[in-house]
């Protein structure tokens, strides 16, 4: 299924200011893209999709999991994580959401970092150059606002009417003086059990 990978694209960036102040220690955001043939393409509409997204997804998972924990240096030095996948404009929205909504796709990320959260995401449809945008939380907590981040970058090719693109995206911390306080301040505010955060 390897043949389906046409390229694969790093995004790298260190913060060092935000808000006109310096950044101690700067935050590092990445992330790592596989441009993918879709495998369904030229066959209409296809009801089982489950053979290719058992075929692709975990090549997928397992070669961008790799190339991910090699820019991080680290599983442990990544606290905030994040997936995305956009269709091209003749693929579906559920092609895209069938290669990266899938353990056999995201538990080689959850593994390698050692996780205990789910993935946040995005799947989306457009042409070559639209914004990827993958959203990121705490790999442990999904209530930690000071993780809650959002890569962005566009690769200028891709996707092709007929591909989409795979991604995943980290962080080594939190935004640079984060100061929105957590979910759970919130619910002691409103007077409800984070445990059960619907009961008043």
């Amino acid at each position: 299924m390897e043949k389906h990978i046409r390229k694969v694209v790093t995004f790298d960036e260190d913060i060092h200011i935000e808000g006109g102040k310096a950044a101690v220690p700067p935050l590092r955001m990445f992330a790592v893209a596989a441009v993918v043939k879709n495998p369904w393409s030229g066959r209409g509409f296809v009801e089982d999709l489950k053979p290719e997204i058992m075929a692709l997804g975990p090549v997928l998972g397992e070669m961008l999991t790799e190339r991910i924990i090699s820019l991080a240096g680290s599983g442990d030095n990544i606290e905030a994580y994040g997936k995305a996948c956009i269709s091209g404009l003749d693929c579906e929205i559920e092609l895209a959401s069938a290669l990266i909504h899938t353990l056999h796709y995201g538990n080689f990320y959850r593994e390698a970092v050692g996780a205990k959260s789910y993935l946040g995401f995005t799947n989306t449809r457009g042409p070559a150059n639209t914004q990827i945008q993958i959203p990121l939380m705490d790999k442990n907590d999904t209530g930690r606002r000071s993780h809650y981040h959002t890569i962005q970058f566009s690769i200028y090719d891709a996707p092709a009417d007929d591909e989409l693109v795979v991604a995943l995206g980290g962080a080594t911390g939190g935004r640079p003086h984060h100061r929105i306080g957590d979910r759970y301040q919130d619910l002691k505010d409103l007077g409800r059990d984070a445990e059960n955060p619907a009961d008043v």
